[in-house]
Formats: structure tokens, C-alpha cells, sequence
């Protein structure tokens, strides 16, 4: 299906030798910025009870970068319910395991999508030794998914959806659309500029929430962004101008406003108080079955 006005996505090349360019469109202000808190390897950027709250659908965002040496174990088995969890790797690979059976190894450039719904376990960690990148993203999930049966999906990096410098990880850019069921109206996109290039992003209809965050290089969105941050634009329904000061990744997020509580477990998110304990009822009865199974660490 072609791409609506209010759909379409525009790219424009400029000389990176060329100043900036006045602003072609009326584009959201940033409203908010930070660098999150680092912890060894993981830097969190966004969490449900800090910018989850003001960002939802997208309620936790974590940014990993390390270098795996031989040996190293990475993140062990653990559990999640009434959330989806998108791992997407911009270097290196990893192996993975998860408690609806699948398992394998994750390459550069690839998808995990694991919708917790009523409980799921799963871990993941370096297959080798070398630089290890990505981010990990948490979306609430809308009532009728919340405690749904956990679905898992893993795609090579030839099955993610391309369109120019934009690789669609969850909902529609322009006429290109993910593989991975949205649970909601909802984009995520990851995107790399050469220096001097300039990106317009018009967001579909009702996407009021939009953020992004810098993974390599420094961008220009109304302000100056620098890798390592990651910042909220205001609620509207303006595009958003990207201008790549140096050559630039960068991940952005925009959807229709999660209108739900977010009821949160140690692992878990969920709409009310009746579906986080089924969530955790089922989390706990998979893990006495893993643990009978030998199957946890």
C-alpha cells in the first residue's frame, strides 16, 4: 500500500562542507535530555518509573557497549511478563536461549523480538570475543496482549526491512514495513548519516511521543545531540529535523501514547494489579520448570 502524505519520510543529501541549513520545516523542540546511569557494560537510558512515564509505549531503553572476552557470560536466564523486549545489535554477535524452546546465534545487524505476555524466560551473551553493541528496548503491552501467550522472533539482519540509511525494526517508514507485529501504533527505527547528511522524519498520524538516542557520532535535532544521550521532543504532531554533524547511528521512537497505567513487577509491566499477578504466577510456574529441567543457571 503506498504511504500517505502524513507517512512519508524525506532524505536529502548535503555536502558536508555546506553550513547548516535553516530548518525546512516547523520541527519539535527537545523538552528533555540525559546520559541515564552506567553500570559496567549497560548505560540505562530510560526506565518505567523514571521517563517510562512520560514516553510510554516505550517505558525502559538500555544501551550496551563492551568487549567480550573469552569466557564471558553475559546476561543469565531471567524472566519478564506483560512487556515485549526488542534487542537490536549494531556490532558484534550473540547467542541466545529462551524458554518457548528457540535458541541460535544473533548476528550484527539483527532483531530479537520476545513478547513476554503471561511469562517468559530467557538470556543471551557474546558468542565470541570482540566489540558487542546494541540496545535493548521494553514496550508496554495494550490489555489484549498483556498476558497473551509469549512469542519470540529472531531475524538475520537480511530480515529487517531497509529503506535508504533507515533500518525498520517495529511499525512503517514511508511504504516499508517491519516483519515484527507492532502490539501497538508505534515506530522504531535505527538510522545511520553520513556527516553532512540531513534527515526529515514525519511521524504517522497521532504519534505525539518521540525520542531518540545517539549511539556514534553527534547529530543536530533542533539542538546539538551527542553520542551516549538520548532526548524527549515535545508532544506534537511536527516532524523532527536530524542534520549528522559526523558520521552518526542513532535509534528513534515515535507512537500513538500508551494510555494505560504502568504497574510494575521486578521484571514485569502490566496495565493493572490483576494482570501482574497472573504474569507472575506464570513466570514463577516456568521457573520451577526450568529449574526442575536443569535448564537455569
Amino acid at each position: 500500500m503506498p504511504a500517505t502524505e502524513s507517512e512519508a519520510t524525506l532524505m536529502q543529501t548535503i555536502s558536508p562542507a555546506s553550513p547548516r541549513p535553516a530548518h525546512t520545516l516547523e520541527a519539535r523542540s527537545i523538552v528533555l535530555r540525559t546520559r541515564g546511569s552506567t553500570h559496567g557494560p549497560i548505560t540505562r537510558l530510560m526506565s518505567p518509573g523514571d521517563l517510562g512515564e512520560l514516553l510510554k509505549p516505550f517505558v525502559f531503553l538500555d544501551r550496551v557497549s563492551f568487549k567480550a572476552k573469552g569466557g564471558q557470560r553475559g546476561f543469565g536466564m531471567h524472566p519478564h511478563s506483560g512487556l515485549a523486549t526488542l534487542t537490536f545489535l549494531l556490532e558484534g554477535d550473540v547467542v541466545y536461549a529462551d524458554s518457548t524452546g528457540k535458541s541460535g546465534t544473533l548476528p550484527a545487524g539483527g532483531v530479537e523480538w520476545m513478547r513476554a505476555g503471561k511469562g517468559v524466560w530467557h538470556k543471551g551473551g557474546p558468542a565470541g570475543e570482540g566489540r558487542i553493541q546494541g540496545f535493548q528496548l521494553w514496550v508496554a503491552l495494550p490489555p489484549s496482549e498483556e498476558n497473551a501467550p509469549a512469542q519470540s522472533l529472531y531475524l538475520a539482519p537480511s530480515d529487517v526491512p531497509q529503506a535508504g540509511p533507515v533500518s525498520v525494526m517495529l511499525g512503517r517508514y514511508g511504504d516499508v514495513q517491519s516483519l515484527i507485529p507492532a502490539p501497538s501504533d508505534m515506530t522504531y527505527l535505527a538510522v545511520r548519516l553520513k556527516a553532512g547528511e540531513r534527515w526529515l522524519y514525519t511521524p504517522p498520524a497521532g504519534h505525539t511521543v518521540a525520542w531518540l538516542a545517539v549511539n556514534t557520532g553527534q547529530i543536530h535535532a533542533h539542538e546539538a545531540v551527542d553520542a551516549g544521550e538520548l532526548v524527549i521532543f515535545e508532544e506534537s504532531a511536527q516532524g523532527i529535523e536530524i542534520v549528522a554533524e559526523a558520521d552518526s547511528s542513532f535509534v528513534l521512537g515515535s507512537a500513538v501514547k500508551h494510555p494505560y497505567e504502568l504497574v510494575m513487577g521486578a521484571y514485569s509491566v502490566h496495565t493493572s494489579r490483576a494482570a501482574l499477578k497472573q504474569g507472575e504466577a506464570e513466570i514463577q510456574r516456568i521457573g520451577m520448570a526450568l529449574q526442575r529441567d536443569g535448564l537455569l543457571d
